[in-house]
């Protein structure tokens, strides 16, 4: 019993604690041509200084493994843009009252959500061909936040949004 509660414990916290990503790309581009990259350099990221140069070096780490080189005359710009909000929770209790009497029925519920809004960041990544000053590639994820992490929590954090971010990069 002791090993069923734990088993449930730890899968609703690594539930919790992931990103959601969703992709779009454009079909007809040749992703293999593109070596180098840069970013915006108007680029406002929403994000306070010190998290936008954990996210950068986890993206410049990530993309340096990937095969991609930084340069000052990039094959594409990057753009990042977050947003944080609050989400209302998922988690409802019903309640309902019913009752019926030789085939006639009804009933009356009502869902009491439980526990407060959940704060989230919205991460915005494009991918913008230089020559052609065209959007390629988009990444939008959604992970919870926490105002109250420390500086190794939040570049922990930031470096899995990115993992999961690019483990779809380059599209197939």
């Amino acid at each position: 019993m002791r090993i069923l509660f734990f088993s449930v414990v730890l899968l609703v916290l690594i539930s919790c604690g992931s990103a959601r990503v969703n992709y779009d790309y454009d079909d007809q581009t040749d992703f293999t041509s593109y070596a180098t990259y840069n970013y915006f350099g108007d680029m406002e990221t929403g994000l306070s200084e010190l998290d936008e140069k954990r996210l950068m070096d986890a993206m410049d780490a990530t993309l340096g493994e990937k095969g991609f080189m930084f340069a000052e005359e990039p094959d594409m710009f990057i753009n990042i843009k977050s947003t944080v909000f609050k989400a209302q929770a998922a988690n409802n209790v019903g309640v309902g009252l019913g009752g019926g009497n030789r085939g006639i029925g009804g009933g009356v519920s009502i869902g009491i959500p439980v526990g407060g809004p959940k704060m989230t960041r919205e991460l915005k990544i494009d991918f913008v061909d230089s020559n052609k000053d065209m959007l390629i590639w988009q990444a939008v994820s959604e992970s919870p936040f926490r105002e109250g992490d420390t500086p190794q929590e939040k570049s922990e954090k930031l470096q899995a949004v990115v993992d999961k971010i690019f483990s779809k990069y380059p599209p197939e």
